[in-house]
């Protein structure tokens, strides 16, 4: 076995090297991130640097306030000045703070220290009269008219934070599960989902008169923004096993509702060789419960979530009182949340679902009737009916959908009743955010898939299976003329994911820059 020597490279200077110990040498005025200043401290009246950007500012008749964020966390550090330092200070400036770390003096001081400014550097001034962001509360409709400056408030900064938190914690779970990574396209040849909710791609030069023998295209056939990563994956699985992906997903989908958007990132996995369904089912859930794990885990981007409800609530409120005691209805929300993705969760068949429907004595905008898809109102009270206790709200699958309101790929199940045809397939529900995941086993024998294509109305219904003259899903139809195995998969909503488990209505204010309908803002 050959043994590989550790060597930190930075820029060609190894480790062990003078310059590189020179480089990490603390310096008189080391710079600190907020986060970790505030979590491990400093000495007492050692000498710090603080870059960030100033929250608000307090002039009091001796000396003044700053408080202080970076990103690094929600929370702010406190900094005293003088009013000659702090003339030049506004919300939102980009500034570095050089001083003493000094234990607080002042009684029920928020942070055991605070940072005596010795010295002011302004990197980037702001215009008070005209920077959109004060210290009040803003609206998040408001703020969604300015996502690029949106990112900067404590809500936006925070789901940040919890974004990246979430995306480590698949990652090391599809690692540890023996899943590749893969990157899949963007620009595809196909609508998978046959919905025609694609948007096409184009080249700036497409609308100018071609040249002869020229189409005008600039793939030379109408391409689209990928609606979903599944087809590829497939193809990868057949080379890995089992690999997974998390990717841009678009859909032109003219829907303006709190659970819709035109650009959205979607998890997606495929497994090959195997058989049953309750095998992609285990690993969805296993995805869902690495996040909820590592938030009752106590980890820094649920804390500051929870930190973040209470002051938000008390801003929205515009109360002066201290910070509520114990648990808000938002944070006990949330915590459910939390706890269910975390327990087994709750399974029905489509056909019991519609059972449960019919006998419910709630009335219904959409009738719930067998053979047609299921509506928001329908899954939202299978959700809370089935998944909703004091203690945790539980996700429910919903399995075995009729094969007419479902996509060509799937499989037909073995259990269907007669006049009755159901394919394997689920799909994952949440109260308020519906359906956050979906998923199926593969239609993976060749006849089988052409003639589903083909009632489909997909590729025309005398068209022999011999024949390869499939469109633009010839390449999809070859997985399954050589070599194909038995497999399945499933899309997880990742936006919706996590606003559901930040307790946040609105989509849009999970994702840094939405698109949706009439609106692609930066």
């Amino acid at each position: 076995m050959v043994q590989l020597k550790s060597r930190c490279v930075v820029r060609g200077i190894t480790k062990a090297s003078t310059h590189y110990r020179q480089l990490h040498t603390r310096s008189a005025h080391q710079s600190h991130g907020i986060a970790h200043l505030l979590d491990n401290g400093a000495a007492d009246a050692s000498r710090v640097a603080v870059n960030g950007f100033v929250r608000s500012v307090r002039v009091q008749k001796k000396l003044a306030f700053a408080n202080i964020v970076d990103g690094t966390t929600n929370r702010t550090l406190q900094a005293v000045l003088t009013h000659e330092q702090a003339q030049s200070l506004a919300t939102g400036a980009a500034v570095r703070l050089t001083g003493a770390w000094t234990p607080s003096v002042a009684p029920g001081a928020r942070q055991s220290h605070e940072l005596v400014v010795e010295d002011v550097s302004m990197f980037g001034s702001v215009d008070p009269t005209t920077y959109p962001l004060q210290k009040k509360w803003h609206t998040p409709e408001f703020l969604r008219t300015m996502p690029h400056l949106r990112v900067r408030t404590q809500a936006n900064s925070t789901l940040l934070r919890l974004r990246s938190d979430a995306i480590a914690a698949v990652t090391d779970m599809f690692y540890e599960a023996g899943f590749t990574q893969t990157h899949t396209p963007i620009i595809t040849s196909s609508d998978c989902e046959g919905a025609g909710e694609v948007f096409h791609v184009g080249s700036a030069q497409q609308n100018k008169k071609p040249k002869k023998g020229d189409d005008g295209t600039f793939f030379k056939s109408k391409k689209y923004l990928t609606v979903s990563s599944q087809l590829h994956l497939e193809a990868l699985a057949q080379s890995a096993g089992k690999v997974w992906t998390l990717s841009p997903t678009f859909r032109a989908e003219k829907s303006d509702t709190a659970r819709h958007l035109s650009e959205f990132y979607m998890l997606e996995a495929e497994l090959n060789f195997t058989e049953d369904m309750e095998d992609v089912m285990k690993v969805l859930q296993n995805t869902v419960c690495s996040i909820t794990e590592h938030l009752l885990s106590g980890s820094k981007a649920a804390m500051e979530l929870m930190n973040f409800m209470r002051w938000e609530r008390k801003a929205q409120s515009g109360l002066k009182s201290k910070l509520p005691k114990g648990n808000t209805d938002e944070e006990q929300q949330m915590m459910r949340r939390w706890r269910g993705g975390s327990q087994q969760f709750h399974r029905i068949t489509y056909t019991d679902a519609i059972k449960l429907l019919r006998a419910s004595l709630r009335k219904f905008e959409h009738e719930p009737k067998w053979g047609l898809g299921l509506q928001a109102e329908h899954e939202r009270y299978i959700a809370s009916t089935l998944g909703e206790t004091t203690e945790a709200i539980v996700p429910v699958f919903v399995t075995h959908y009729p094969r007419a309101v479902k996509p060509f790929y799937m499989l037909p199940s073995s259990t269907s009743e007669e006049g009755r045809e159901t394919v394997d397939c689920f799909d994952l529900l949440v109260p308020d955010a519906c359906e956050i995941a979906g998923g199926s086993m593969r239609e993976h024998r060749l006849e089988p898939l052409i003639k589903s294509m083909q009632a489909h109305h997909m590729i025309p219904s005398d068209l022999l299976s011999t024949e390869r003259e499939l469109g633009d899903l010839e390449w999809y139809v070859d997985l399954r003329r050589w070599g194909s195995a038995p497999h399945g998969g499933f899309g997880l909503g990742f936006d919706r994911l996590l606003g559901y488990l930040a307790n946040v209505p609105n989509i849009r204010e999970v994702v840094a820059f939405p698109r949706w309908v009439g609106r692609c803002d930066c």
